[in-house]
């Protein structure tokens, strides 16, 4: 099955762009906005719409595989590409890419992926967000071309092993992290709230305070609102952090209010995602370690999960062989081809650390709908419901194509 032709059109995600510095920086609130002036290069505000480019390939019988570029909430952070708008990248890809699209036999994903997503224009790599989006399409065309789920063309070109089967499924959060607990206590969300810890003196606490309170409110909430007593979802708390801003990133210090957080989540099992961040790969995975470490010799039972300065797969190798943290958040737009995301997942579960298919609330339906594929297919701890922070929309996305794709691969079964 060949490519004949390539479209695209500019599209809208499913959250926002936030420049995180300014945020950090301690930028007020006034309603969705926030206020002052925006730090991170390329942000005309601190918040603004996020956007994305659907890339369209028409294939040879009439069929067209579909693929979106997006890029994550906190662009152009913590080590990632630039802000991503739609009316700067369309050109490329129709000028640089289309052209070596064209005419190219669908034959099979895993080739076609690490080619383009490894292309050069004029010495440089493509954006993460349309070798995101390109590999994405392209994996819908092998699909579509053989027949069957983008989970079958993963296991099949990866050579899995595994069975395709539905992952935990984690919920996110926005600030307004109380109602949206609500509703994933109600949808029994397995991984919850996510709860947007990334302020020290509004959200965590000076002390811890405030995040610590929010534990404890948590837990009693599932207690006493649950309609099956068998309900026992896992606490994951994303800090930004935060935790190390308000601790001076005292490896012990940390250890011990972290330690408060598991007594407070008691019975949940809680992950605490970026403890701290220190602005630099190395010292990251450095700082990361040690808290893990000094947390396991303490039996805290915790799990920390990498995410900052974790974005690409050499990255997320890195952190998994140093054992920075016990999961790791692959986060799936800034690793560029969807190619690496399954290349992830399998390396962490092949050295014992957690694969956290993860993301951003700012993707697309689509993009959800592939890599929850490609979590299925290479057995994910978990994966993430996105996009927005709604919770209803991204968990009905994440869990009815969950459902999809295992009745189609046990149709086929049988």
């Amino acid at each position: 099955m060949k490519i004949v032709d390539v479209v695209c059109s500019a599209g809208k995600t499913g959250f926002y762009f936030d420049d995180q510095r300014a945020i950090k920086a301690g930028a007020g609130h006034d309603g969705m906005f926030y206020l002052g002036t925006p730090v991170t290069p390329g942000f005309k505000s601190i918040r603004q719409a996020g956007e994305a480019i659907s890339v369209l390939l028409v294939l040879e019988d009439g069929q067209v595989a579909h693929g979106d570029c997006a890029a994550v909430q906190y662009s152009g952070a913590g080590g990632r590409d630039p802000l991503f708008l739609a009316k700067d990248f369309i050109p490329v890809i129709q000028k640089e890419i289309a052209p070596k699209l064209i005419g190219r036999e669908l034959d099979n994903f895993k080739s076609l992926a690490e080619e383009f997503d490894a292309l050069e224009v004029n010495g440089k790599r493509l954006h993460t967000a349309i070798r995101y989006g390109i590999t994405q399409a392209l994996l819908d065309g092998v699909a579509k071309a053989r027949k069957v789920t983008l989970a079958e063309v993963i296991k099949a070109d990866y050579n899995t092993g595994l069975e395709i089967t539905k992952r935990p499924i984690f919920t996110q959060s926005g600030d307004d992290r109380y109602v949206a607990a609500d509703k994933m206590i109600i949808k029994e969300a397995d991984v919850l709230p996510h709860a947007l810890i990334n302020n020290v003196k509004e959200k965590l606490g000076l002390h811890g305070e405030i995040l610590l309170d929010y534990v404890k409110w948590l837990r009693d909430r599932i207690i006493s609102q649950r309609t099956d007593a068998d309900y026992s979802p896992i606490f994951h708390i994303d800090v930004y952090g935060t935790i190390g801003a308000a601790f001076d990133c005292d490896t012990k210090k940390m250890a011990d209010y972290i330690a408060t957080l598991v007594e407070a989540a008691k019975p949940f099992k809680l992950r605490i995602e970026g403890p701290m961040d220190v602005e630099d790969r190395d010292k990251q995975i450095e700082a990361l370690a040690a808290l893990t470490a000094e947390v396991d010799a303490r039996g805290i039972a915790v799990e920390l999960v990498a995410d900052e300065w974790c974005n690409t797969l050499e990255d997320i190798k890195l952190f998994a062989d140093k054992k920075a943290g016990h999961v790791v958040q692959i986060k799936t737009p800034d690793l560029g081809g969807v190619n690496n995301i399954a290349d992830a997942i399998l390396y962490c579960n092949k050295v014992g650390i957690g694969s956290y298919c993860g993301g951003t609330c700012n993707e697309t339906n689509r993009s959800a709908e592939v890599t929850t594929n490609i979590g299925m297919a290479c057995g994910a701890l978990q994966v993430l419901a996105k996009p927005g922070m709604g919770v209803d929309e991204g968990y009905m996305i994440v869990f009815n194509e969950m459902s999809r794709v295992e009745a189609l691969v046990n149709r086929r079964k049988k």
